[in-house]
């Protein structure tokens, strides 16, 4: 389900604003891994996820034509020559690290935020030894990446179930978001950022609600004798809106808030073929 939103001007990278997603979201979340695409990554994201203690796990659609990294100089003929795009700079590194810690521990604490502080590094990245640094580190952690990605079935259907169900996630906002065709209007800040915390606070009520009525009807199959192993459960996903009437207005009345032992009874179907 959505746990943060933030408004963006379109024309930035996506991986700019990742690391704010995971660290001010501001809710109980233990995030461990994160699934991104191809714009949600840069090597720099790379680095400052290793540090904050994130598994950085992009789907990167140009990976045949990323080079790896290597700690010593290789010859040109070897055999994974080709694959091979230069030498780290742990010089670099090495004297930059206090600087990226202290990056790294103004970032962890909100003293700056992380999308400002990639977005200046990003900026003239060739004058700055900390920006140079970063891709150093990067470019490590992207090659172990990359090694893994290569050698882990088990983690490339991980990758691509977690940014499935963000697709998913985004298809039922597309559906929500009807009114103007789906078109954010309002030209202040304030204004964007309210009508994009209430279409998080519909997908979220939409999810609450089929979560609750999918555990009940799993129990009420339970019952009639239906073998329902564990494991399966993880499959089901509570994104889907068909039952639901989307049209019409949404008002917030908390006066008439009801909880979960006051609930509709299931739309039970005989089988007839039974």
């Amino acid at each position: 389900m959505p746990f943060h939103v933030k408004v963006i001007n379109a024309t930035v990278r996506d991986a700019t604003y990742v690391l704010d997603g995971l660290l001010y979201h501001e809710s109980d979340l233990q995030i461990q891994e994160h699934y991104t695409d191809t714009s949600g990554y840069t090597e720099q994201v790379f680095a400052m996820c290793h540090l904050l203690g994130f598994k950085f796990a992009p789907r990167m659609r140009d990976l045949p034509d990323k080079k790896l990294y290597t700690f010593e100089s290789t010859s040109s003929d070897e055999v994974l020559s080709p694959l091979l795009g230069g030498k780290i700079n742990v010089k670099l590194i090495s004297e930059s690290w206090d600087e990226i810690l202290r990056l790294a521990s103004s970032i962890r604490t909100g003293t700056v935020t992380a999308s400002l502080m990639l977005r200046k590094l990003a900026s003239y990245p060739r004058q700055n030894r900390l920006a140079l640094a970063l891709r150093e580190l990067g470019r490590i952690e992207r090659t172990l990446f990359t090694l893994e990605w290569l050698q882990s079935p088990e983690l490339r259907r991980r990758a691509t179930a977690g940014l499935n169900k963000g697709e998913a996630k985004h298809t039922l906002k597309r559906a929500v978001f009807f009114n103007r065709l789906g078109e954010v209007r309002d030209r202040s800040y304030e204004d964007q950022f309210y009508r994009a915390s209430g279409l998080n606070l519909v997908v979220a009520a939409i999810v609450l609600w089929n979560t609750v009525y999918l555990e009940k009807a799993v129990d009420y199959l339970k019952q009639q004798g239906v073998d329902i192993p564990e494991e399966y459960l993880q499959h089901l996903s509570p994104l889907g809106w068909e039952h639901i009437n989307l049209t019409g207005d949404y008002v917030w009345n908390l006066k008439q808030a009801s909880g979960f032992d006051n609930l509709r009874p299931l739309r039970v179907k005989e089988n007839r073929y039974r």
